[in-house]
């Protein structure tokens, strides 16, 4: 069968076989892309206007979910740091109370938390409590001989899920060290030793 065409195109090709060195190599001719493979790669160049929107309306309901939940979130937090600041300060009463037998007299929350006060001072209290709780409310509180009541407002914009705190000597948790009954206050006379009287 003779050779046509040259399928060597090497430098070291000779024309021994038929054909000669210098003749082109042939190749195969370029294809053309039909109307298809350019409507495809058209397409493929960017979003239409209808995509781009529904992926945005996507991010937007995204967004509102996400920002609804974080406010519902903060606010909780919020509050929980309220009732923590205010359990704080009444362990920090009870105390004194075992200590001294009384409750330290103080006319506002003002005074309990000042940097000058009997439970500052003993270290029952951190310094520089906050006077107003996280949602810019001031605290409100009281203490007499006998007992004390401290209170926080809540959150404002949520009173039915976060209505307001009120702490008593009755109402401390389980770790404090009154923990009297709902209602009860301690006794005035109570020893600060547990009652051991000879």
């Amino acid at each position: 069968m003779p050779m046509d065409a040259c399928f060597f195109s090497h430098s070291w090709h000779t024309d021994k076989l038929g054909c000669v060195a210098d003749e082109p190599f042939p190749r195969t001719p370029t294809m053309i892309p039909t109307s298809a493979c350019r409507t495809r790669r058209l397409k493929s160049r960017g979003f239409s206007l209808l995509e781009l929107l529904v992926a945005m309306m996507i991010i937007a309901v995204l967004g509102t979910l996400g920002f609804s939940q974080y406010k519902k979130h903060s606010a909780s937090a919020r509050y929980i740091k309220a009732g923590d600041i205010l359990k704080i300060v009444a362990e920090g009463l009870d105390q004194y109370y075992l200590k001294h037998g009384r409750f330290p007299d103080y006319g506002s929350f003002d005074a309990m938390v000042d940097n000058n006060s009997a439970l500052v001072k003993e270290s029952l209290i951190q310094v520089s409590m906050p006077a107003t709780d996280p949602f810019g409310q001031p605290y409100e509180g009281k203490s007499s001989r006998d007992t004390y009541e401290l209170k926080c407002g809540g959150d404002p914009g949520n009173q039915e899920d976060a209505g307001p705190i009120i702490r008593t000597p009755g109402q401390v948790s389980n770790s404090s060290p009154v923990s009297a009954p709902r209602g009860a206050t301690p006794k005035a006379d109570a020893p600060a030793d547990g009652g051991a009287k000879k």
